[in-house]
């Protein structure tokens, strides 16, 4: 691997790094829907302030976000607008799985509808 492509993965690993807590992810998922300012997202958490800051300093050192002082207020916004589209992506995966898990545990049972046709699909390993 060469030093430029090094660097690409390295960075891309600190971006995931910081995704890797329930919090953060949590935060993000806030941030979809518009900026918050930290009270906000403090009360949200129920962490204390201090917590919830160094959750929003990690996100911001990844540039997953940006902030913005108002007053006395700091507001923070996504940076990775496509982070949604990642967080929809792996639900989506993780639901698949989940009933292609059970469809498995259970070939006896019915599984409604199309869930029924996707999870024998994903089985039978069909895209």
């Amino acid at each position: 691997m060469n030093e430029k492509k090094q660097i690409e993965l390295t960075t891309r690993a600190k971006v995931f790094k910081a995704l890797a807590h329930p919090s953060r992810l949590f935060i993000l998922e806030q941030l979809t829907a518009g900026e918050r300012c930290v009270c906000e997202l403090t009360d949200m958490i129920g962490a204390d302030m201090s917590t919830v800051s160094k959750h929003l300093s990690v996100l911001k050192n990844a540039g997953v976000i940006q902030d913005e002082k108002r007053g006395l207020q700091v507001y923070y916004r996504l940076k990775m607008p496509c982070i949604s589209g990642f967080f929809q992506c792996v639900s989506e995966v993780l639901e698949a799985n989940a009933k292609e898990q059970w469809a498995v545990a259970n070939p006896n049972m019915r599984i409604p509808g199309r869930a029924r046709k996707e999870a024998r699909e994903s089985a039978k390993g069909v895209t």
